[in-house]
């Protein structure tokens, strides 16, 4: 696991004419904040639409009412409902975004994300989305120097509409160096975004 300051202040927000942002986090202790970072977009971005889901995982070091209280939008557990409904959650997921942002995303999420997983709620509405996808990666010491996961970052990064965002040396709980790789301020993520949308637009430059 790793922990690093929350770089927030001073950073700009990026141009994003999205309107309906999709954000996932995952089982890293960096999703700690993204409380913090959902009050940022909703300052930033007071037009966007944002829903928010997290995995069981993730639960470990954020709740979803802290989520809701500065992020404001739905926020929802990544999990498949218990009882009949009449609505199909990954669909209105995967038809609902124009955007999605998975910070942070573990290994094991990026693992199953690769090798076409559809286990959960999330992870299917992101195989069949057609939005731009921005994937940021939460490395535990020696993650970067994994070849399969190598692998797996290389064969997300030459998907269409999916975009892996560089990491930034972090602090390991564990080691107490600087020797774990987590992801960058969000705005970072947001630019990444901002660059896989454009290059997904027809010729002439519209949607």
């Amino acid at each position: 696991m790793t922990d690093r300051e929350n770089p927030q202040a001073g950073l700009p927000a990026p141009e994003f004419t999205a309107e309906r942002l999709l954000v996932i986090g995952t089982g890293a202790v960096h999703v700690a904040h993204l409380p913090t970072w959902a009050g940022w977009l909703r300052r930033s971005y007071p037009h966007l639409e944002i829903r928010t889901v997290v995995t069981r995982s993730a639960e470990r070091f954020v709740t979803r009412s802290a989520l809701a209280a500065l992020g404001g939008g739905e926020v929802l557990l990544d999990a498949w409902p218990e009882g009949a409904t009449t609505s199909a959650l990954h669909v209105e997921l995967a038809q609902w975004a124009d955007a999605v942002a998975v910070y942070p995303a573990t290994m094991d999420f990026i693992r199953r994300f690769a090798t076409g997983a559809a286990d959960t709620p999330a992870m299917l509405a992101l195989q069949c989305t057609r939005a731009p996808i921005a994937i940021a990666p939460a490395l535990p010491p020696g993650g970067q120097e994994n070849e399969v996961l190598r692998g797996h970052l290389t064969s997300l990064d030459a998907r269409r509409n999916v975009t892996v965002v560089p990491t930034v040396p972090g602090r390991s709980i564990t080691t107490g160096r600087d020797d774990a790789a987590v992801p960058p301020p969000l705005p970072v993520v947001i630019s990444q975004l901002v660059r896989k949308q454009a290059s997904l637009l027809p010729a002439g430059g519209t949607a």
